[in-house]
């Protein structure tokens, strides 16, 4: 699997303190893995999040731009672009993550402190973790594991006893910031879904119903539990459901819909929303329980791709 993994540095503009020009300088480094022969390389979004420009080196030394095709920050997952030739693009052996065991051994390639090609090896030591994306959003489903994970390891391959692809390192839980003996990875049954989102639409199509909703911050201000309405747009699923925005008169709010539970599924706050809806496809037609004036009633919607 070497030659399928790269290093990826980000370079970011500064301007000098006593000059106006912006002057490039590294911003920080991590790993990646070649996706295909088309030279689509997959990494963590916050390795280059803030960059200005990537740089991708490969297993031979070469080193290429990159351009960003498009990212999930939500799970952490960025895709990029390289014009590399085809003998130097061999892609990762993907692997499924859903059959997974405790105890089972894996492996970690990546470019720990920008020492290029470095493995380690340890068991998966916990399985449905959550971590916190740089959104703030909760990645469920986080492969846990003691293989050593340090900064520069980000975005590289978490593979099984088969050398085949079944997590995206991602994160360490560390106070110095250092290997703990605890790691994390992105499954890569979600890697496998959003991955060709990325590739074929920039981004990630999500299903929605085309409604604006109250953080979990707001929602706690007004006491609400659940997800709170706060507008709907023009056309939505939600505007022909008749769900009931919140709306302000004289001074006061007048409370819209709360969105409590989605196909039988208590919900509490936008990202258990958000995590309920990821499980259904654009079209699908799906049963919201809404309460409204002290009421529970049943609305059924049609999701449709926001943004």
């Amino acid at each position: 699997n070497s030659p399928s993994v790269v290093y990826v540095t980000s370079i970011a503009l500064r301007r000098g303190f006593f000059s106006l020009n912006a002057v490039e300088i590294p911003q920080g480094t991590g790993s990646g893995f070649i996706w295909d022969r088309q030279g689509r390389i997959v990494t963590n979004y916050h390795v280059i999040s803030d960059a200005s420009r990537v740089r991708v080196t490969m297993a031979d030394n070469s080193t290429w731009k990159a351009v960003l095709v498009g990212a999930a920050p939500d799970k952490d997952i960025a895709v990029l672009q390289i014009d590399a030739p085809k003998h130097l693009l061999q892609p990762i052996a993907i692997g499924i993550s859903k059959d997974l065991l405790v105890g089972q051994k894996v492996f970690a390639i990546g470019n720990p402190f920008g020492l290029d090609q470095t493995i380690t090896s340890g068991i998966i030591s916990a399985l449905n973790r959550e971590i916190k994306a740089v959104t703030g959003r909760v990645i469920r489903g986080v492969i846990q594991t003691d293989a050593a994970i340090n900064p520069g390891n980000s975005g590289g391959p978490l593979l099984d006893s088969a050398g085949r692809l079944i997590g995206v390192n991602t994160a360490i839980y560390s106070p110095s910031g250092a290997y703990a003996g605890i790691g994390f990875a992105v499954a890569v049954d979600v890697v496998n879904e959003i991955v060709p989102q990325i590739i074929a639409h920039g981004r990630v199509i999500r299903p929605g119903i085309g409604a604006s909703l109250a953080d979990e911050r707001l929602a706690r201000q007004l006491g609400v539990e659940g997800v709170l309405v706060l507008g709907v747009e023009q056309g939505s699923p939600a505007e022909k459901a008749g769900l009931q925005p919140t709306t302000q008169y004289r001074g006061e709010i007048i409370l819209g819909d709360v969105i409590t539970a989605v196909a039988g599924v208590r919900i509490r706050s936008y990202d258990d929303l958000r995590t309920q809806l990821e499980r259904y496809k654009v079209g699908s037609e799906v049963s919201f329980t809404i309460l409204r004036d002290g009421k529970s009633i049943d609305i059924v919607m049609r999701l449709t791709a926001i943004n």
